[in-house]
């Protein structure tokens, strides 16, 4: 009611005004007629305020029965020619006019929201996110002051056991849940998953060596395997390690790396290749390798150009990803047991397992189910394992009966083995949908439906069907642009993911300036705030600076594109977040390595394993939604990921990016924010993590 007050008390303003002796002579009316009036305003007097503002659109200008007009002026028959009648006319043209304007304006604004509605999504939002940013800003801030100054001190270490802890793997817990059939390894999510603590590094932790030292080179103290179980364990990839005093070594003279390179050769000849220099020529950029080792095979093609994903199931102990991550190589905890991998049906050009502990042949052959979704069409598996070795069925009947299920099972996926070497066998997946219907009837698993054939499935169970046949991005390996040419896509590749040239264009323009603009603000940092090292030369800004960059918020791929434009050595783990547009198939047809996560969730890799974090716009895209953890939350997480003196750059609307900087300090992190000129909205937040280093008990 006290919206009306004011235009209430303006019609009773302008009802003593009618009274006064300054207003042209009113009708006379009998007295009867003017108490009736007065007890009818009195009544109406309420009804009246409400009305008003719709009466000055739309008045009632026919007299009423009182011989008064309902706006509380008298009545009066006049002439068109008398000043009063103009000055009459005139203000009902005012009235009309507005009338007229009003309804334009209405309509025009019912248009332009048709004309919008096939704008893209986040231009429709664009205001109302803004206004949801700052919302949640304010409330933040609100409760900052409710909760005093001790809500700002700073965050507390975790205790020693958490230093390797990886939250949503812990094999104690889901054995204590009944969790069986090496589903204990599994990633299980739930309430209180995440760490309210920041992570210490080991006690003897280093800063790994840069690239190329780093990558043949590490710091025994930096993960979790020691020295003794490098000299005792049967595994063959940790028997070929090399312990020289504190470090591990896999150099190129060590006995690994020639095995490697000769094995790589093999793979190469049993497609038909030359040597692995050639993978790329056969459609091979990159390729997922199951049960790594010690990232050793990965390590070899990177400098042939190939990018390889290692994937491995959690382990308490040596674990693989670990080492293969303080290599600096791409890495991540992944499992077969019972749920799909995050990845999209047909990501990679190659899929290999070398000794890896996954028996292909148990529960009717569902794993090599899924190792035919995430394969592209014409792409290879590769397996080595002592049961395809030849020689091993004369002398164990089991172990033939094993090899041959796996053999039957690939024919009956359309897989052609195209050839088998001692222990090793190279399987080429069709290319041609049609052969799946062509197969006898009931043998092999069937196609899946188009509501199961789901492109992305976050870790969804594994499915007893083929999947990835409905996909529109199903083409061949061999018709696809070798790499580097198949990072640029052209119109009508685009279309298959619903993008324009101009969006990619757009994006990979702000990435290549984005990228100028950090190595400019980066360089004088690293090299003038650290001072150099004993036995560490500083290479020449910006070589070398970065092994690994998590950027996670990756829309296109768009800053792995700039790097390598750039001639960065440096791999980028793209992740598409769950709670925004899914272009990671885009970003793995065009060569890199990403995948999906939700990032309500920790990430599935150990502590210290990114050089540098990148977020564009995701504080904006988390505080969209209406269930999200905490910017807290977040920046924890981060700080897990990032190893000591690694980089954080933040860019987001200028808001968000001021309320992340007063979180800064409970984290310990040095901080600024740097204005962007083309941008005056967003700032650029850039963190550095400090090193603490833990005491010896």
């Amino acid at each position: 009611m006290s919206r009306h007050l004011p235009l209430h008390r303006g019609v009773s303003g302008l009802r003593n005004l009618s009274n006064s002796n300054d207003f042209w002579d009113s009708e006379v009316k009998d007295k009867t007629e003017k108490e009736d009036l007065d007890r009818n305003r009195a009544s109406d007097q309420s009804y009246l305020s409400l009305r008003f503002p719709f009466r000055l659109l739309c008045p009632d200008n026919s007299p009423s029965k009182y011989g008064v007009t309902e706006n509380g002026f008298a009545s009066d028959p006049f002439s068109v020619g008398s000043p009063r009648s103009r000055h009459k006319l005139t203000v009902l043209f005012l009235k009309l006019s507005l009338v007229v304007i009003v309804i334009l304006a209405l309509t025009g604004s019912f248009w332009w929201t048709l004309s919008i509605s096939t704008l893209s999504r986040g231009h429709i939002f664009h205001g109302y996110r803004r206004l949801q940013e700052q919302l949640v800003l304010d409330l933040w801030d609100i409760g900052e002051l409710s909760l005093g100054a001790s809500r700002m001190k700073e965050i507390d270490f975790c205790p020693e056991e958490s230093e390797n802890h990886i939250p949503c793997f812990n094999i104690s817990e889901n054995l204590a849940l009944r969790y069986s059939d090496s589903s204990e390894y599994d990633r299980q999510c739930g309430q209180g998953s995440r760490q309210s603590c920041l992570v210490l590094p080991p006690v003897n932790y280093k800063i790994p060596l840069r690239w190329p030292t780093g990558r043949d080179v590490i710091w025994v103290a930096n993960v979790k395997i020691t020295g003794q179980e490098v000299f005792t364990s049967g595994s063959l990839t940790k028997r070929m390690m090399m312990l020289e005093e504190e470090q591990i070594s896999f150099r190129l003279a060590s006995l690994m790396f020639d095995g490697v390179e000769d094995y790589s050769h093999q793979i190469a000849e049993m497609i038909g290749l030359r040597n692995e220099s050639n993978f790329i020529q056969a459609g091979v950029r990159t390729i997922l390798d199951i049960g790594c080792g010690y990232g050793s095979f990965g390590a070899h093609l990177f400098s042939k150009q190939l990018l390889t994903m290692c994937i491995a199931n959690y382990e308490s102990s040596g674990s693989q990803v670990q080492l293969t991550l303080e290599r600096g190589l791409p890495a991540m905890i992944g499992s077969f047991n019972a749920k799909q991998l995050p990845y999209p049906s047909l990501s990679f050009d190659m899929l290999h397992c070398a000794r890896c502990g996954i028996d292909w042949d148990e529960k009717d052959g569902i794993f090599l189910i899924e190792v035919d979704r995430v394969l592209k069409p014409g792409g290879y598996f590769v397996w080595t394992s002592p049961l395809t070795n030849v020689q091993s069925f004369l002398r164990n009947k089991e172990k033939q009966k094993r090899w041959n299920f796996v053999r039957d099972f690939g024919e009956n996926l359309c897989w052609e083995l195209m050839s088998q070497q001692e222990e090793t066998v190279l399987w080429k997946k069709t290319s041609k949908k049609n052969c799946y219907n062509s197969r006898k009837p009931g043998s092999g698993p069937p196609i899946c439906s188009k509501g199961q054939d789901v492109e992305s499935p976050y870790y969804q169970p594994l499915q007893n069907c083929i999947g990835g046949t409905h996909s529109r991005r199903w083409l061949p390996i061999e018709e696809r642009p070798t790499w580097p040419s198949r990072s640029n896509l052209n119109k009508n590749e685009l279309a298959l993911y619903g993008l324009h040239s101009e969006e990619l264009n757009e994006d990979t323009a702000n990435s290549r300036t984005a990228v100028h603009n950090y190595w400019s603000l980066l360089s004088p940092l690293i090299f003038s705030d650290h001072p150099k090292r004993p036995g560490d030369e500083d290479p020449s800004p910006p070589y070398n600076m970065l092994r690994n960059v998590l950027d996670m918020n990756a829309r296109y791929g768009g800053l792995n594109a700039a790097l390598l434009e750039g001639g960065k050595s440096v791999w980028v783990m793209n992740v598409v977040p769950t709670s925004g547009p899914n272009y990671l198939p885009l970003i793995l047809d065009r060569g890199y390595v990403g995948v999906l996560h939700d990032w309500r969730e920790a990430f599935p890799t150990y502590p210290r394993t990114y050089d540098m974090v990148h977020a564009d716009g995701l504080l904006s895209l988390e505080t969209s939604q209406h269930r999200r953890c905490t910017m807290l939350d977040l920046f924890t997480e981060i700080d897990r990921l990032l190893r000591p003196e690694g980089w954080i750059l933040i860019r987001d609307a200028a808001p968000l990016v001021e309320s992340a900087r007063a979180l800064t300090t409970r984290l310990k992190w040095d901080a600024r924010i740097i204005e962007i000129e083309s941008n005056s909205d967003e700032r650029l937040l850039i963190c550095q993590k400090p090193f603490f280093k833990k005491q010896a008990m």
